[in-house]
C-alpha cells in the first residue's frame, strides 16, 4: 500500500491531543406508510406528539422514485462532478452510478475485512475530486483518500494514501460517517468500537468527533492542541450535517435509553459512557433532540434549505428536523421503505435515501437495496 507523508496511526494522534487533557436492530417486513408525525422531545421528558415544524423548511414532496436497484449493502452516496459514487459496505466495492440507474465498479478498496457494522463506510470527495475513503481493514479503521482519473462512465481509483490508521475497530460501533465542512476541513465520525471508557479518554481517537486538514494534519484552531480531536464523549456517531448559519449537528446512537441529535461545538462532552440522552449533567452537553432506540436508530444526515434530514435504521423512518428548532421533528415512509441507511441532495437539489435491507438485519425486498429521490418543497 502506498503511503505519504502525513500518514500517522490513532496512537501517535491520540497521544498529542491527551497531553491537553482537561480533566440495533431488528426490522419488521414493511408496512403501509401512515402520515407524517410530527414529535417534540422536552428537555427532561420522552417524546410526545403536537408539535408543528418552522414555517418555510423543506419536506420531501410526491413518491420517491428509484434511482438505483439492486446494490448490496450500500453505506455512503457522494458526488464527484456530478457522478454518483456509492460505497457497499461488506464487498468494498466503490460503484459509479449512470443516469439510467445502472451501475459499474470504480474500484475495490484493498483490505477491507469488515465483519458485522465494519467494511467499507464513510465517502467524502473534495474541491479537487479526490476521493476520501474510511473503512475497516485487519488493524482497524482507517482513512485513506485516492485520485480518480477517467470520464463518467470510465472512472477509476488511483493508488491508496493512507491519512489515518489504526483506529480500534470491532463488528459493532466503528461509526464512519467522514463530510467536508464549510470551513474546508475534513470532519470524521468514529465509534468506541465498544470500548465505552476510551469515549472519555483523550489518549483514544474512538468515540469521538475528528477535524482535520485534506491532509490529515491537526488545524492549529483545533479546540486540544496538536490533536485531531474535536469533540468527544461519544457512542456511535454517524452523521454529520451543518445548518446555513455553520451550526454543525450530528446524530448518534445510544444504547438501550436514547438516541441523539447533538450540536457539536469545539472541545464538548457529549457524556458517553456516564449519560446517554438529555442528563443534565455539568461538564456534559446534552443533545437537543433524543428517542427511542426502536423509533430511531439514526444514521446518515444532510441538510437542504432549513431542515436536516435524517436516515433512520431501526426505526424505518425518514426524520426531517427543521435546523432553526432541532426539538422538534417529523417523520416519513414509516416502514414504507425499511432502514434507511444514508440521505444527501444530489446536484439537481432532489434528496436522495439509501435504504440498508440487505446488511443482514432487514428484510429486503425484490429491488433492495434502493437509492431512491424525491422533490424537497418549501412549505
Amino acid at each position: 500500500m502506498n503511503t505519504v507523508p502525513m500518514r500517522r496511526s490513532a496512537l501517535l494522534t491520540a497521544t498529542l491531543g491527551a497531553s491537553l487533557l482537561l480533566a440495533s436492530c431488528t426490522t419488521t417486513p414493511p408496512a403501509a406508510s401512515p402520515p407524517p408525525v410530527t414529535t417534540t422531545v422536552p428537555s427532561t421528558a420522552p417524546p410526545s406528539a403536537g408539535a408543528t415544524p418552522s414555517a418555510g423548511n423543506a419536506t420531501p414532496t410526491g413518491t420517491p422514485q428509484a434511482v438505483a436497484t439492486g446494490l448490496e449493502a450500500p453505506w455512503s452516496v457522494v458526488f464527484r462532478n456530478g457522478t454518483p459514487l456509492v460505497s457497499e459496505r461488506d464487498n468494498g466495492r466503490i460503484l459509479e452510478l449512470s443516469p439510467d440507474g445502472t451501475s459499474r465498479t470504480v474500484g475495490d478498496i484493498p483490505g477491507v475485512a469488515g465483519t458485522g457494522e465494519g467494511g467499507l463506510l464513510g465517502l467524502a470527495v473534495d474541491r479537487q475530486g479526490r476521493l476520501y475513503v474510511y473503512s475497516t481493514g485487519t488493524d482497524g479503521n482507517r482513512l485513506q483518500r485516492f485520485d480518480v482519473t477517467g470520464e463518467p462512465g470510465s472512472l477509476a481509483l488511483g493508488q491508496p494514501e493512507t491519512l489515518l490508521d489504526g483506529i480500534a475497530s470491532a463488528s459493532y460501533h466503528d461509526g464512519g460517517r467522514i463530510a467536508f465542512g464549510p470551513d474546508g476541513m475534513l470532519y470524521v465520525a468514529i465509534g468506541d468500537a465498544g470500548r465505552r471508557d476510551s469515549s472519555q479518554n483523550l489518549d483514544s481517537l474512538n468515540g469521538k468527533i475528528l477535524r482535520m486538514t485534506p491532509d490529515g494534519d491537526a488545524p492549529d484552531d483545533n479546540p486540544f492542541p496538536g490533536s485531531l480531536v474535536y469533540s468527544y464523549g461519544h457512542r456511535n456517531p454517524q452523521g454529520l450535517a451543518w445548518a446555513d448559519d455553520g451550526t454543525m449537528f450530528a446524530t448518534e446512537f445510544g444504547q438501550n435509553t436514547w438516541d441523539e441529535l447533538n450540536i457539536i461545538t469545539p472541545g464538548a462532552n457529549y457524556g458517553w459512557p456516564a449519560a446517554e440522552g438529555i442528563a443534565n449533567a455539568e461538564g456534559f452537553t446534552d443533545p437537543v433532540q433524543q428517542w427511542e432506540p426502536a423509533a430511531a436508530s439514526p444514521s446518515g444526515m444532510t441538510h437542504i434549505d432549513g431542515t436536516l434530514f435524517i436516515a433512520n435504521l431501526r426505526g424505518q423512518v425518514l426524520r426531517a428536523v427543521p435546523a432553526d428548532n432541532p426539538s422538534t421533528s417529523t417523520t416519513y415512509y414509516t416502514r414504507e421503505y425499511g432502514r434507511i441507511r444514508d440521505v444527501t441532495k444530489s446536484p439537481d437539489g432532489k434528496l436522495w435515501f439509501v435504504t440498508n435491507n440487505t446488511d443482514g438485519r432487514g428484510t429486503p425486498g425484490p429491488e433492495d437495496d434502493r437509492i431512491l429521490s424525491v422533490e424537497p418543497t418549501r412549505q
